[in-house]
């Protein structure tokens, strides 16, 4: 019993019976409010009968708002090229990110190191030096700024996240079951489909929704690459700011971002999770 206290002493965050201290569950609910009253807020005010200020508590509380958003063609507009650039920058990479993954996994080469820095750089860099290289690039070779360009600019950041999924599955799958396969007669292709693939599955299927999350709420590099007539659903509601009497509707739209991005990056999560065990 003494040993028990003397260790509780030399360590005031062991936990006690399974318990947590009150100050960790207190320190904890707080840091969650800081992080997600303003989410509230937002969902709050997509249902205030107010137009134009935000009166707390709300005069009234009504689904009209979500009508609204429903009827206007530039809302559904901006919502289906969010989400085209989402998938189609998705696609690139995980295509991308898994053979580089694989490449750096299985190669000893002189500058592997540096590459591995190179492929996560998009990422570490804040999105406005990103934005502007992506912009200075484009214009260097002379494509026209729109669709393509827009999915460029997100796959850069994309590959980052698919890739960072990927090679550390890699590291936690057992080489000695691809060279079983191999040894067995096994293709290279067969050896990807019975023996890569199961074990990556989840990861890939985890990075390509945190991609999907991630490029469907861009604004920053979306600002710099995209043409005069191309309006994401995030620029479309950043445009509406400055629109009084569209706030409502913002919000509208801001609580549809929050929904779409929340369900992939939580299926991720779960799947993480659940490989790890």
């Amino acid at each position: 019993m003494r040993s028990n206290n003397l260790a509780f002493l030399r360590n005031p965050f062991a936990q006690r019976a399974g318990r947590s201290p009150l100050f960790l569950k207190v320190a904890t609910f707080a840091a969650l409010l800081f992080l997600h009253f303003p989410i509230g807020i937002i969902v709050l005010y997509a249902f205030t009968t107010e137009e134009r200020t935000y009166k707390f508590p709300p005069p009234g509380l009504t689904t009209e708002w979500f009508k609204v958003a429903y009827e206007r063609q530039d809302f559904w507009d901006a919502l289906i090229l969010s989400v085209k650039v989402a998938a189609a920058s998705s696609g690139i990479a995980l295509v991308l990110g898994t053979l580089c993954a694989a490449g750096v996994y299985r190669s000893r080469f002189f500058g592997k190191d540096v590459i591995s820095l190179l492929v996560v750089l998009p990422i570490a860099l804040p999105g406005i030096v990103t934005a502007i290289a992506l912009r200075s690039a484009v214009r260097t070779i002379h494509i026209e700024y729109g669709f393509l360009t827009i999915v460029i600019g997100h796959a850069t950041f994309c590959i980052v996240i698919v890739y960072n999924n990927v090679i550390a599955r890699f590291r936690r799958t057992a080489h000695s079951q691809i060279e079983a396969s191999m040894d067995l007669g096994a293709s290279v292709f067969q050896t990807f489909r019975f023996v890569v693939l199961p074990h990556i599955a989840s990861a890939l299927l985890a990075g390509g929704m945190l991609a999907f999350a991630l490029s469907f709420d861009e604004i920053v590099v979306t600002n710099f690459t995209a043409g005069d007539d191309q309006t994401t659903l995030p620029i479309w509601i950043y445009t509406q700011l400055f629109r009084p009497r569209d706030r409502p509707v913002t919000n509208v739209a801001a609580v549809f971002v929050i929904t779409v991005t929340f369900i992939p990056i939580l299926l991720a999560y779960r799947m993480t999770r659940e490989a790890e065990h």
